[in-house]
């Protein structure tokens, strides 16, 4: 049974979830570090919110355990180490939809209560002051509203915005022009939005190119008296320089849910009048706090149970309808990994993952992903789905994937070509009966074999007598033959055995199949 870390506050029907799905549960808050890796290879999940921190020395000791997912009850990871999680093979998850329309609603609250400067003019009523004259505010219609990064947060505070009778500008890099043109925004570059937006919304992650996007040589270029919102992450905007430009007059307000410390306690900009504050409560409702914490408990019940991978930050997702139709395309494409890694004797260059007929009306990211897996396994220690790519891509090995439409012999093809330091191999695949992987191409040789646990590959020019020499040494050393496949390129040219096994073949043995007439290269395969 699946057992599950609950390392922060989730809502109960996060437990009933893991209960009812056969997983058994931990609660246990408020860990540090030491005691996180004192006890964290116990769990193969485990579940948070943004208190409790899965370093690299946490995520070290998990792998060496049972560790396999870290499931965020939320967006932002910024308390997760993602590298250090792929590298060692985990999957993080986190809950982008949860907490969306929370969040986005919180924002536009957020630019009301700036325009009308509805805090301080509530505080000063209840002072029995009546400066009906002090708090002059302006109208959001027909203001323009410069949103910086349009995903799920900003694609839903845009659509409000046009609610509001705005016009809405964005920029975001990965925004195509025909999302744009969805939602109904104008997508622009940064110094433009800088120029054009009365008030400035951010919605994007905090990441080495985002920190301190919103600095002192960005609000110079902002418009005189504009109005920022910030419900993203702090660091995003360097706060010294926005109480800087408030002080100094070119921006006339902002308004904070998060900071560059938190909790924050003492920071310098509460005192300023012209700034609205909350304690990060872009998620702080009872309906996003339930939801992220159902969703989180599904999707790490899901990839625990079935391999579904959804709303995965390091590997592809894989939903929980697609798992059944893909698992066996992935063993396909892993067996197929496999072989071309174990019959490759020099350094990788490059790879190349084919799809025809079926499997290239797939999802075909976790294909390529079990391909790698399946390719590295043989050469690198510790290497799984999550982190083949990566480590493909440290290696310099380069990967390609190629879809292709045209008539196929088969009713579905998978087909690797790997580039060595010398010379290219290919080897393909096909599934027999929907769900049975079969070998069907080896280096341009036709053949249809399966793929059992202990293998021999023999290489050799094609002569009579081969295989009964090659089963005479097998036999003489004990070895029971269960399958033997034959291709060959024509009559007296090279020949392919595959030949299936009971057991290991040792070293002795494999010395005497390749001291045979004829026999160019032989290797034990293990699948």
């Amino acid at each position: 049974m699946p057992k599950v870390l609950i390392a922060d506050s989730l809502d109960p029907r996060a437990m009933d979830v893991f209960a009812a799905r056969g997983i058994e549960t931990d609660v246990k808050q408020g860990l540090k570090e030491a005691n996180l890796v004192a006890i964290i290879g116990g769990y193969d999940g485990i579940a948070l919110r943004s208190a409790t921190k899965v370093t690299a020395p946490v995520l070290k000791a998990g792998a060496a355990g049972n560790l396999r997912i870290v499931g965020r009850a939320g967006i932002g990871v910024d308390n997760i180490d993602v590298p250090a999680a792929t590298g060692h093979g985990i999957v993080v998850m986190n809950t982008p939809f949860g907490n969306a329309i929370t969040t986005a609603e919180h924002t536009i609250a957020l630019i009301f209560a700036l325009a009308r400067q509805i805090p301080a003019a509530d505080a000063s009523t209840r002072a029995s002051k009546w400066e009906k004259s002090r708090f002059m505010g302006v109208e959001l219609t027909g203001k323009t509203l410069g949103v910086i990064g349009c995903g799920n947060i900003g694609s839903i505070v845009a659509d409000r915005g046009h609610g509001l009778r705005m016009k809405v500008v964005a920029y975001d890099p990965f925004l195509s022009p025909e999302r744009a043109i969805e939602i109904g925004v104008e997508k622009i570059d940064l110094d433009t939005l800088f120029a054009r937006a009365d008030f400035i919304t951010l919605h994007t992650p905090l990441t080495d190119q985002t920190r301190g996007i919103v600095d002192a040589a960005a609000m110079a270029k902002m418009k005189n008296g504009v109005r920022i919102i910030n419900c993203a992450r702090g660091g995003l905007i360097v706060e010294a320089d926005l109480l800087a430009a408030l002080q100094g007059g070119q921006v006339g307000g902002a308004a904070l849910d998060v900071f560059v410390e938190e909790p924050a306690r003492n920071n310098p900009l509460f005192a300023h009048e012209n700034v609205v504050c909350t304690p990060h409560l872009g998620a702080s409702t009872t309906e996003a706090q339930v939801n992220v914490a159902i969703q989180v408990a599904e999707q790490m019940a899901d990839y625990l149970l079935t391999g579904a991978v959804i709303n995965a930050l390091n590997m592809p997702s894989v939903s929980a309808e697609e798992a059944p139709r893909l698992r066996p395309y992935m063993r396909l494409a892993e067996l197929l990994g496999s072989f071309a890694g174990q019959t490759t004797e020099t350094g990788l260059v490059a790879v190349t993952i084919e799809f025809e007929g079926d499997a290239a009306t797939l999802n075909t990211r976790p294909l390529v992903a079990a391909a790698l897996n399946g390719l590295l396994r043989p050469l690198l220690d510790s290497v799984n789905m999550v982190n083949a790519p990566v480590l493909a891509h440290e290696r310099g090995i380069e990967v390609s994937e190629v879809r292709h439409d045209r008539p196929c012999d088969y009713q579905t093809l998978i087909r690797l070509a790997v580039r060595t330091e010398r010379q290219t191999r290919t080897v393909a695949g096909t599934l027999v009966g929907g769900d049975k992987p079969r070998l069907v191409d080896v280096r341009g040789i036709s053949l249809e074999a399966e793929l059992g646990t202990h293998m021999l590959y023999v290489m050799s020019n094609d002569r009579p007598g081969l295989i009964g020499r090659l089963g005479s040494v097998l036999g003489d050393a004990g070895i029971n033959i269960a399958t033997f496949h034959l291709g060959r390129t024509g009559p007296g040219g090279e020949a392919l055995s595959l030949v299936e096994v009971d057991q290991p073949t040792p070293p002795a043995v494999l010395a005497s199949v390749a001291a045979l007439p004829n026999v160019n290269q032989v290797r034990a395969l293990r699948f």
